[in-house]
C-alpha cells in the first residue's frame, strides 16, 4: 500500500466521519419537533416515494425545468457507479478496477464508461442552463428577495462546482485516453470516451510525465471535490437530495383541505360540554367541575417556536429545495401580498439551525428570546394566506407551508386573541348567534316571507 492510498483512506474517513458527525446535528434538530404519527398505509407511502420522490413525478407540471433537473438528477445518481470505482481504485491503488467487466466480443466497461460522459455531459448541459436562468434571465421565482445573499449564493456555487467536477472528470478521462494510445505503463486500454475524445487534441504535444500529472491532478482533485461537496451540502439547501425521500415517505395522505385538530382542545371542550372524554395521561376528568383536572394543560395552543411544530415540519424545512414553485403559484403572492410560502420553509429552517447553535454552545437550549413567529415571520405574512393550498399541490417534495401557518395563526387566535378584526367580529357571532352572521338565528328565515 503505497502513501497515496493511505492519504485517501484518511480522507475517507475523515469526510465520512464529519458528513455523519453534521448529519446527527440535523436529526437532533428535526426531533426538536413534537411526535406526530406518520407510519400508517405504508404501501401508499412507499409508492408515492418511488413517484414523487425517485420518479419525480410532480417536477413535470413544468415540462422545461423537469428535464434539465432529470439530467442532473439522473447523472447524478448513475456516475456515482464510477466514483465507487474511483473509491476502489484509491483505496487498492488499481486503475480502472471495472475494467475486469470487458470480456472479449464483450465490452461492457467500454460502454458503462460512454454512457456516464454522455451522463456527465447531459449534467454540465443542465448546471449550465440552470445558471443561465437564474442569472441572466433572472426567472422570476429565481430571483425573489428572500433568495437574497447567502441563497442565492449557494445555489451558483452548487451549479458552478457541478460543472467544474464534470469538466475535471472529461480532461482526466482525455489525460487517460491519451496515455492509453501511448501505451504508457498502469493506462491499458479500457473505456469509450465519446466526450473527452474531442479535449484530446488540446494535449497532443505533451510529454507523458505531463499527461499523467494532469490524470493524477484531475482524480484527485473530483475525489476532494467529491468529499467537499457531500459535506458542503449538509449547510445547503442541497441537503434535499438525501432528505426528499424521508420527507415524501412521511406525507400527509389526508386531503389537502382537511385540517387537524388539536386532540387536547377537543378534550378541553368535551369537558366543558359534560362530556366524558379519554383524558390525557396525568389528568382526570371531574364531573363537578366539568374540568380536566390534575396535570397542567398543554403549555401551548398552536405554534410560537420551532419547538411547537412538529418533527415532520422541521424535516420539510430542511427538505425544501427553495426552487420558488409554491410562491410562483401562490395568489397572495401574485397580488402583492407579503406572503412568500418559500419564505415561511426558509425562516422555519433559520430559526431551527439557530436553535442547534445555541444547544450545542450551551449544551442545552438557553433562552435567547427569540421566536419563530414575531423575529422570522410577521403576522402579515400569516393572514395574507388563503389556505387554498395552491404551495402544497406545487412542490415537487410534498412540503406542506400551509401547515406551518395554520398552527401559527392558531396560537395567535387561542394564545393571544390576535386575529383581524373582520375574523374577530365573525368568531363573536358564532358565539353569540351561533353562525358566522351578525343577526339573532330567529331572523334567519326573514328573506323567504319576505318574497
Amino acid at each position: 500500500m503505497g502513501i497515496s492510498n493511505i492519504i485517501f483512506i484518511l480522507l475517507l474517513i475523515a469526510g465520512s466521519g464529519l458528513f455523519i458527525f453534521n448529519a446527527k446535528k440535523i436529526r437532533r434538530n428535526i426531533l426538536l419537533g413534537k411526535e406526530v404519527e406518520r407510519k400508517d398505509r405504508k404501501s401508499e407511502r412507499w409508492k408515492i416515494m418511488i413517484l414523487v420522490a425517485l420518479g419525480q413525478k410532480k417536477m413535470f407540471s413544468r415540462p422545461i425545468p423537469a428535464i434539465l433537473h432529470l439530467f442532473v438528477y439522473v447523472g447524478f445518481v448513475l456516475i456515482n457507479i464510477e466514483v465507487l470505482e474511483m473509491f476502489i481504485d484509491g483505496i487498492f491503488g488499481t486503475h480502472r478496477f471495472l475494467s475486469i467487466l470487458n470480456f472479449e466480443f464483450f465490452y461492457f466497461y467500454n460502454f458503462l464508461i460512454g454512457f456516464f460522459e454522455m451522463l456527465a455531459f447531459l449534467v454540465t448541459f443542465g448546471c449550465a442552463v440552470f445558471f443561465i436562468r437564474r442569472n441572466i434571465i433572472h426567472v422570476k421565482r429565481l430571483v425573489m428577495k428572500e433568495l437574497n445573499g447567502w441563497p442565492r449564493m449557494d445555489a451558483n456555487l452548487i451549479l458552478c462546482s457541478e460543472i467544474i467536477l464534470m469538466s475535471a472528470l472529461f480532461l482526466m478521462n482525455a489525460a487517460d485516453q491519451t496515455l492509453q494510445q501511448m501505451h504508457s505503463e498502469h493506462y491499458f486500454a479500457a473505456g469509450s470516451f465519446p466526450v473527452s475524445q474531442f479535449i484530446v487534441p488540446l494535449l497532443s504535444g505533451l510529454q507523458e510525465h505531463s499527461l499523467m500529472m494532469i490524470e493524477r491532478f484531475c482524480w484527485w482533485f473530483h475525489i476532494i471535490g467529491i468529499f467537499g461537496f457531500l459535506n458542503y451540502i449538509i449547510i445547503s439547501k442541497h441537503f434535499h437530495i438525501v432528505l426528499a425521500f424521508p420527507n415524501v415517505f412521511y406525507s400527509n395522505l389526508n386531503s389537502k383541505g382537511q385540517f387537524s385538530n388539536l386532540q387536547s382542545v377537543t378534550n378541553e371542550v368535551q369537558a366543558m360540554l359534560g362530556a366524558h372524554p379519554n383524558p390525557p395521561e396525568g389528568r382526570e376528568f371531574s364531573p363537578s367541575s366539568g374540568e380536566l383536572e390534575g396535570a397542567s394543560p398543554p403549555n401551548r395552543f398552536g405554534a410560537k417556536d420551532v419547538f411547537d411544530l412538529s418533527w415532520k415540519q422541521l424535516l420539510e424545512a430542511y427538505t425544501c429545495t427553495e426552487c420558488g414553485r409554491c410562491t410562483s403559484s401562490c395568489p397572495a403572492n401574485q397580488t402583492g401580498k407579503l406572503l412568500s410560502p418559500r419564505k415561511i420553509m426558509m425562516s422555519t429552517r433559520d430559526r431551527v439551525e439557530e436553535v442547534g447553535r445555541n444547544i450545542d454552545k450551551n449544551k442545552k437550549f438557553s433562552d435567547d428570546g427569540k421566536s419563530l413567529f414575531g423575529n422570522y415571520i410577521s403576522a402579515e405574512e400569516l393572514w395574507a394566506c388563503t389556505s387554498c393550498n395552491a404551495c402544497v399541490q406545487e412542490c415537487p417534495v410534498n412540503i406542506d407551508p400551509l401547515s406551518i401557518i395554520i398552527d401559527i395563526r392558531r396560537f395567535l387566535v387561542m394564545e393571544q386573541s390576535a386575529a383581524p378584526q373582520a375574523l374577530n367580529m365573525t368568531f363573536t357571532n358564532i358565539e353569540n348567534n351561533g353562525a358566522p352572521w351578525q343577526y339573532s338565528p330567529a331572523d334567519r328565515l326573514n328573506w323567504a316571507s319576505e318574497n
